[in-house]
Formats: C-alpha cells, structure tokens, sequence
C-alpha cells in the first residue's frame, strides 16, 4: 500500500522558497518574543548563544511531527520503488521502516519499538536521519519541532519541559534540560529493496491520512545540488561541496561518499568497516522521490564477539558536520586525512 499526492509542484517549489526567505527575514533571535509562544521554557538556561538560532519560517509544530504512528507489513507495501530511502530501525529483534516520503514532512515520529520509547528524526536541510532513545533520567519524552534552525540543523524540543533540543547531536541547548543528551540508537538510511532483504518481517510506516501532506513528493527539489545550504552563514568545508554526502562517526572523522563510491571500502584501525553500494535515490533531489539521483547506500559495522553488528553514524551534508564538529577531519582519501 502506498499513497502519492504529486499535485502542486510549483506552487510547493515557491512555498519552500518563501520558507526559506521567512527565515532569513525572521533571523532576529529574541526570547523576550519567543516566550509567548513557549510559556514553559526556561530561556535563562542555555548552552547556546541565541543569535545562533533562527527561525526557519514555520512556527511551534507547523511541521507536525507524528505521535500515533501507523504501519502496515512489509509484505503489503506496494508502489514504493526499490531504490527509495527508508530510515531502518531494527531493536530487540523488532524492525520497522521509516519512508522518507514521509519523514520529510514530518521530521519526527515518537513511537516505540522493541520495548524502547524512540524519536525516529530526518532533518532535510542536514539529510541527517538520527534515532534516539527518548528516555532521559527514566522517563520517557515526547519529541516535537519548534520551527527553529541552528546550523540549519532542527531543533526539536521535548513537550515536558518545552526545553528545545539540537537534533544533529541530541543534545538539549535551551531550558531545564540544558545538556542532557539522548542516546543515539544504530539505524541505517538505505533503500526500501535492501530493508526488505535484511529483515525477515518487518512493518512501514504509512501516513496516518494522505490528505495532510503531498507524500511521494520532495518540497526541496535540486536542493542537495545547490551551492549553499538555506539559512546559514558559518564556514564551510573546503575539500568537499557543502552539499555533498559524508559519513561521519562524530568527533573521529567522516568520509565523502565520493571516497566511498571509488573505494567501496574502508577499514579503520577499531575494527569498524564503512561499505558503500549503489541502488538509493537521493529524497532531496528530483520533485519526485523515486526518481532521484542515486546516491548509494552505507553499512557501518564493528565485529563483536565473532559477529557484525550495526554502529550508531551519520549520513549528513559535508557542511552540517563541519558546522557541528569543526575541527574534525573529512576524509577524501583513503588512508591519507586531509585537514
């Protein structure tokens, strides 16, 4: 089962682009303002400067992050290409696939899975796909968008607090919980064909009513081919193009999938291995989804005792892991490291 709604291109192509220029226009940080809006976050506590945050154009959940989520076999999905890309979450034995036809509208879904509470999050403007535990101190959080960018990255913030947290390193920067951080989960951003293939049963997430968003549809067309990324101005990496892929493993490094596509391989001296595949469409690059660019699909594995399992990494934008961790190493060759 799949649905599609790809009416109103252009009309959606201008709406992103007013978006965009909101959040340009809008840029002024101010919690004197803000407070209305957010009556329960403490604003004297923060780890952030403010004029770091902007807003991105839509205002608290205007990007409705999905709290109920629907899913339905794996074996039931029909119409979805192979090639599409899928979050894939596999916890305690339990799997479930994350369509970014839908996460890109949405961004974050609390649910539970394998007996643990998660936050299955997509950031388009960072291609970031991270899940987390959801659970701080034992109690489980429940996770929404505050229309609002640092590094263009998606700051969520957490409904029991209202503290609002930066979603490329789940951290919280502003409110109660202000340094907490949310356990990363190992997940995989691949195709929807190589989900199916790994997992012996599995469910899809489904929108909960096709009538809310254009799903199959890309709001940010020919976007991860653009010069700069929207609503930032911070440094940008000079080895790469800002919008290039990378695979990153936090403050150790990361690696352009230009490297990955010649080499297919890399070994490190920890005993993870990075692999890359062709076969997964690029969700920000055509108006329709499954006909993006292919951009290819990354493992990152470590042997533990006598086995392979999943290590917790990132598929972002070269300038988004710059941005959260400059003085890191992006590597575009193997085994040289250049600056």
């Amino acid at each position: 089962m799949r649905f599609r709604n790809v009416a109103g291109l252009g009309a959606l192509a201008v709406l992103v682009s007013l978006i965009a220029l909101a959040g340009v226009q809008s840029a002024i940080a101010e919690p004197s303002q803000w407070k209305r809006e957010w009556k329960k976050t403490n604003f004297k506590i923060h780890s952030v400067d403010y004029s770091s945050i902007l807003s991105g154009g839509p205002p608290k959940d205007g990007i409705p992050p999905i709290d109920d989520p629907e899913f339905v076999d794996v074996s039931e999905v029909e119409n979805i290409a192979d090639t599409e890309p899928v979050i894939g979450l596999v916890v305690n034995g339990e799997a479930r696939a994350y369509p970014l036809y839908v996460m890109i509208w949405h961004e974050i879904v609390n649910d539970t899975i394998g007996g643990v509470p998660v936050a299955v999050t997509f950031c388009p403007l960072c291609n970031a796909a991270m899940v987390f535990d959801r659970r701080v101190g034992g109690k489980a959080l429940d996770f929404g968008t505050t229309g609002k960018l640092r590094n263009s990255d998606l700051i969520m913030y957490d409904r029991q607090t209202e503290s609002w947290w930066q979603q490329f390193l789940g951290e919280a920067i502003v409110g109660r919980m202000t340094g907490k951080k949310l356990k990363m989960l190992p997940s995989r951003l691949e195709s929807f064909a190589r989900f199916k293939a790994r997992v012996e049963t599995g469910k899809v997430l489904v929108p909960n009513s096709t009538l809310l968003r254009r799903y199959g549809v890309n709001p940010y067309v020919s976007y991860d081919s653009s010069a700069r990324p929207f609503l930032y101005d911070g440094p940008l990496p000079t080895a790469v193009a800002p919008l290039s892929r990378v695979v990153s493993l936090g403050k150790r490094g990361a690696w352009s999938f230009g490297l990955l596509r010649r080499v297919r391989e890399v070994r490190l001296d920890d005993g993870i291995v990075i692999r890359w595949e062709s076969g997964q469409n690029s969700a920000l690059d055509t108006a329709i989804i499954a006909e993006g660019v292919d951009v290819g699909n990354v493992v990152v594995q470590r042997m533990k005792d006598g086995q392979l399992e999943d290590v917790v990494h990132g598929v972002d934008f070269a300038f988004a892991y710059r941005a959260f961790y400059p003085d890191a190493p992006i590597h575009v060759e193997w085994p040289k490291t250049p600056g």
